[in-house]
């Protein structure tokens, strides 16, 4: 593990050269990025971010589930130490229900795909946890912190849980992919809510998400919707 007291992306540090097993940890990190190149940046000493890199050991047509699985262990470690009733927001969201109703975002998880020197394609997972940021610190108002939520959780605390919890949700996606997808379903809170999803090419596709597909894909009525796809999803 390496330790860097102020960082760009802890991602891009990561995938300079990928070695399987390794874990880059920013106490700041100044350019983060999530999906579609958002930028995403706290306070210093507000948030827990870092970036495993990891060897799948799964087939192809399985690591459209890699994100899935990491928001379930994330989902873990946090609830496990921090006590906060986060839920899965689909694709791999962490959110927090405020006692207004409103879904407020806490975690964001950005996945890569790259090939380690020997050719081996590894996974660089980033991810990012709000723990101790104020109201007055929060980027958008759609965000939220563990310590808004209640928590006083330390980011070392969420870190030995989340790191745990990501190796045994791994061991179970290479031996039983279809169990973890499984869970997955059962958890994830878009699954049963009228949604409006906006695609690349500009159009938003209104509907009922009814479930997942093999791999993972959100059905919103019949039609199916990757990841990769989508510029945003939210509650109708």
């Amino acid at each position: 593990m390496t330790l860097h007291g102020t960082a760009a992306s802890t991602n891009a540090l990561a995938a300079q050269d990928p070695v399987a097993d390794t874990i880059v940890v920013a106490d700041h990190q100044t350019a983060g990025r999530g999906r579609l190149d958002r930028s995403w940046e706290t306070p210093p000493g507000s948030a827990l971010t870092f970036s495993v890199v990891v060897d799948p050991g799964i087939a192809d047509h399985d690591w459209p589930l890699l994100p899935l699985a990491v928001a379930l262990a994330v989902a873990d470690g946090v609830r496990r130490e921090a006590d906060v009733p986060v839920v899965l927001k689909w694709p791999n969201d962490l959110l927090v229900r405020s006692s207004a109703g409103d879904d407020l975002k806490v975690c964001g998880i950005l996945l890569e795909r790259v090939q380690s020197a020997a050719g081996v394609p590894l996974a660089v997972i980033g991810i990012g946890i709000n723990v101790g940021l104020r109201a007055e610190d929060l980027p958008v108002p759609t965000a939220t912190s563990l310590a808004i939520a209640g928590s006083s959780v330390s980011r070392t605390a969420v870190f030995g849980s989340v790191v745990p919890a990501l190796a045994t949700i791994l061991d179970a996606l290479r031996t039983e992919p279809g169990a973890v997808l499984e869970r997955y379903r059962t958890e994830c809170d878009t699954i049963g809510r009228e949604v409006t999803v906006s695609l690349p090419d500009g159009e938003e596709l209104t509907g009922t998400a009814t479930g997942l597909d093999r791999s993972g894909r959100l059905l919103v009525g019949e039609r199916p919707i990757g990841a990769g796809d989508v510029v945003h999803v939210r509650p109708t």
